[in-house]
């Protein structure tokens, strides 16, 4: 009963709030680019746009808009942000990395992005240079990153988000594997030295040699559990874990404390507003507040380690939802037309410096001041919104999802130097990769997954919906995976008792159709060997395809782009969905219990949904939802 109380209440604060159909998130994304683009505080008249972790923890919200949206003017943001420092040979304009701050290392991770989609070497070399700073950066005795140079023998909770993030993702790009074992060091000796027994709570910073006056003499920690602290360290955890081997003996620590850490938080959550003190662990304290980044913080790496499975769901959910709630109630307001703002965020905390010194003391924390929009509350509501609007269409279960690397077995030389699997992909994040795809049928409760071999229906036995797409040529591959009558047997079988199949494959020339013509003919579906919508240059016009009106599966999409298409003959069971001047472009089939969608194109990859370079009046990216919600509810 409570849950419900709690969604009902969030719906009419939205509804109050004029949300309507644009999200929360998208909301927020455009108050930053309105405001914070232009803000002073990013721009030094004389040296120019200053490279600081505050407006990079804006733009990983940013990524999450894009990828929840297709809305090309987020991804421009972005870019065009991060391109007022990195030149074309990769240096960093007003990046000093002999200052030694941990800080500067945050935005490497907006470069890796830009890397990934656009496959631009400058973000890449720029990359290189923030990686370089971790190989020589100051430690602890034991080996934990110091926070900044001029703050030597301190290990600060910030720091962990700052670093490892990219530390991580940098070594998982590079096929560094000796960084894992050092950046699950980073957390234990983290964790060793500042978790509290008692509460469970991480206190904000940690001095090695016990000289600061704001450290204890005897443990050299600081005096308090600081809110947007503990919440830079949850969210580094869960963002770490995206990247971090699946086989590595230290993911299982990570784990353990994050849910150490989650746990703690959720005990001090409070009762009343469903978000979090800024010092945590003082709600009573007369002056104390209620603060937004990090009640920000802890719903977003709650949601997202219920997401990804690293926690359980029934220990965490109810304190998501209250979080969630209480966020909406507590912070956030109507900021004019498509805008809102979020209030009572905390500009800065921090511990000693040479100037006005920061004792760590109580009277301290609330002397910082606190104002609406600072972009260390922007970045992370828009986190944690998209992480629960993400959640909201999720419900109902999850369908695993198979995605064939069998019949399509390309391999390219990846930035370490080694030969791996690529071409419509779900890690893929460049214009040939999936991973926009991926992300939509994860929204529907989709679980990703990858065959790598033969299918049969033993491997099948799992899977609600296979996705086979674009099959070789020797071309492509030098020992290409023909379809065969036994492979296609197995895939009818599976269909036959329930399986969602889809076939996207390619025109003539790009994709080996003769063969693989065994496995859709059994559904009644023959790819035509043609080549059609030959598109010239960027002619879109000549790759537009008009939808039917309120056909089985796009009820809205009007207007798709498709280039370079095989073209389809349908006989019974099969049917075609969608024709054009005679052709059939798309059909379907029902085949026992189950369903075949077919294709002649790939189509859906990420050069053609993610909004960067169609224009507007193409849907694609709207078809993809529609698409992925029918197919979801043929496997259910």
């Amino acid at each position: 009963m409570k849950k419900n109380i709690s969604f009902v209440v969030c719906l009419l604060l939205l509804t109050q709030l004029g949300v309507g159909q644009q999200k929360l998130s998208e909301k927020m994304a455009i108050t930053a680019m309105d405001s914070l683009y232009k803000d002073a505080r990013f721009t030094n008249v004389d040296k120019g746009p200053q490279w600081t972790y505050d407006m990079g923890v804006v733009l990983e919200g940013m990524v999450e808009v894009w990828r929840n949206t297709g809305n090309k003017t987020y991804f421009d943001y972005i870019q065009g942000w991060m391109d007022q420092f990195v030149m074309e040979d990769g240096d960093i304009r007003n990046y000093r990395p002999e200052e030694y701050n941990i800080d500067h290392i945050k935005n490497g991770r907006s470069l890796l992005f830009l890397y990934k989609v656009t496959g631009k070497q400058k973000y890449l070399k720029a990359s290189e240079k923030i990686y370089n700073q971790i190989l020589t950066h100051p430690r602890t005795n034991e080996g934990g990153f110091w926070h900044k140079k001029i703050y030597p023998h301190q290990m600060w909770l910030d720091g962990l988000y700052m670093a490892q993030p990219f530390y991580t993702e940098y070594a998982a790009l590079m096929g560094i594997d000796s960084a894992f074992d050092d950046i699950v060091n980073q957390f234990t000796y983290m964790e060793n030295h500042a978790r509290d027994e008692k509460t469970g709570l991480l206190y904000h910073g940690w001095d090695e040699s016990r000289s600061e006056r704001w450290a204890d003499p005897t443990t050299g920690l600081s005096k308090h559990f600081w809110g947007r602290g503990i919440g830079w360290y949850a969210m580094a955890l869960v963002d770490v874990l995206d990247y971090f081997p699946q086989e590595h003996p230290g993911r299982e620590k990570l784990l353990q404390i994050l849910n150490r850490t989650l746990t703690a938080i959720a005990k001090h959550q409070d009762g009343k507003t469903g978000v979090w003190y800024d010092i945590v662990d003082l709600a009573a304290r007369e002056g104390n507040y209620l603060e937004a980044s990090a009640s920000s913080m802890f719903v977003y790496a709650m949601a997202k380690a219920v997401r990804k499975g690293y926690v359980a769901k029934e220990d965490f959910q109810e304190s998501i939802d209250k979080g969630y709630t209480g966020l909406v109630k507590q912070f956030v307001t109507p900021g004019g037309p498509d805008r809102v703002n979020i209030n009572h965020v905390v500009t800065v905390s921090g511990l000693g410096g040479s100037k006005n010194y920061r004792d760590g003391s109580f009277a301290y924390y609330m002397s910082e001041p606190v104002k609406p929009n600072d972009p260390k509350g922007v970045g992370p509501f828009i986190l944690a919104a998209s992480e629960l609007e993400f959640a909201k269409t999720a419900k109902g279960g999850k369908i695993n999802v198979m995605l064939d690397n069998h019949y399509n077995n390309e391999y390219k030389k990846a930035p370490d130097g080694q030969l791996k699997p690529y071409h419509y992909l779900w890690d893929g994040q460049d214009n040939n990769g999936f991973f926009l795809l991926g992300r939509i049928f994860e929204e529907y409760g989709g679980k990703l997954n990858t065959l790598r071999e033969a299918p049969t229906q033993e491997k099948l036995a799992n899977t609600d919906i296979y996705i086979i797409v674009d099959p070789d040529t020797e071309k492509e591959t030098t020992s290409p995976n023909y379809m065969n009558e036994a492979d296609a047997d197995e895939i009818a079988s599976w269909v036959r008792a329930g399986g969602v199949l889809v076939l996207l494959l390619n025109d003539a020339g790009n994709c080996e159709i003769t063969k693989f013509n065994t496995l859709p003919k059994k559904f009644g579906i023959t790819f035509n060997e043609d080549n059609r919508n030959m598109v010239k240059g960027n002619n879109y016009a000549e790759g537009a395809i008009i939808m039917p009106a309120k056909t089985e599966i796009f009820k809205k999409t009007k207007k798709i782009y498709i280039k370079e298409i095989s073209t389809i003959e349908v006989t019974k069971p099969a049917k075609a969905l969608v024709q054009d001047n005679g052709d059939t472009i798309i059909a379907t089939a029902k085949f026992g219990k189950g369903t075949v969608f077919a294709i002649g194109d790939p189509w859906l990859y990420n050069e053609y949904v993610d909004g960067r370079k169609l224009p507007a009046e193409y849907q694609n990216f709207d078809a993809a939802h529609e698409l992925i919600h029918w197919l979801v509810k043929k496997a259910k």
